[in-house]
């Protein structure tokens, strides 16, 4: 394809190697959304990675990644993804994607459904309240001021200027037109949406319509956060995700 991506992992997770045997134990692979990179994923990662192998990725165009030379879909993401986990010998993972990064995660899963265990959307967009450009702009700016605290606003705005307006802009029409709810319809592992009790980016009745477009879908709220859960709330988060990922696993 042609695309620069980065993957990322922290002591006591194996690294990725190309052309390594595929290893059966499962990952967790943390998927970051529109503008930002896996810095806003840090806090959660650090608290996965502690039992159980754990990468978080920088897509192309993303946290300082170089620029794609055109437009890519949703469905491009989802193939990078799992192509780029295939090449390093990671065979068997849990996608975790937040916000536009849940869009990315249902992609990667329907191009690999043999190596998806679970998946896990995390605040997704787009809320079928936020069907264009304004409104999903406002309530990403409410969330930001009203919900998120300093440290969070500071790496998703630091993340933004790196991304720079012409790429943020030429993949949001991309977001804004993927149909998240009918794409999701087609996945067949356990699927978890997550959001925060305050998120209205992903609002509660869009998230529950998700949680029940799977024949194995399941919804938890993390109280008192906005859309950046994972990184106001990381342990509560990670917590949520375990307990989905032992149940399912047990049923499977």
């Amino acid at each position: 394809m042609g695309l620069t991506g980065r993957i990322l992992w922290t002591e006591g997770t194996p690294p990725p190697e190309q052309g390594a045997e595929p290893r059966n134990e499962p990952a967790y692979i943390l998927i970051h959304g529109i503008g930002v990179s896996h810095r806003y994923l840090a806090r959660l990662h650090g608290v996965l990675a502690s039992n159980a192998p754990t990468y978080s990725l920088d897509l192309p165009g993303f946290g300082g990644t170089p620029k794609p030379g055109r437009q890519l879909s949703v469905e491009d993401y989802g193939a990078f993804i799992a192509e780029a986990l295939k090449s390093c010998g990671i065979d068997s993972y849990v996608l975790v994607g937040h916000s536009m990064g849940a869009q990315f995660a249902i992609e990667a899963a329907l191009h690999a459904p043999e190596q998806v265990r679970q998946l896990v959307l995390m605040g997704p967009v787009v809320d079928s309240r936020h069907k264009n450009v304004w409104r999903q702009s406002l309530a990403l700016s409410l969330d930001g001021v009203l919900r998120e605290s300093p440290t969070s606003n500071l790496i998703v705005i630091s993340d933004y200027i790196r991304c720079g307006p012409r790429w943020y802009l030429t993949e949001l029409p991309v977001m804004m037109s993927y149909p998240t709810e009918k794409r999701l319809a087609g996945v067949h592992v356990p699927v978890l949406i997550l959001r925060g009790s305050r998120d209205h980016v992903a609002g509660p009745d869009w998230a529950l319509r998700l949680s029940r477009a799977v024949a194995q879908g399941r919804l938890v709220e993390i109280p008192g956060v906005g859309h950046v859960a994972q990184h106001m709330r990381p342990k509560a988060v990670a917590d949520a995700i375990r307990s989905f990922v032992t149940a399912t696993t047990a049923h499977r």
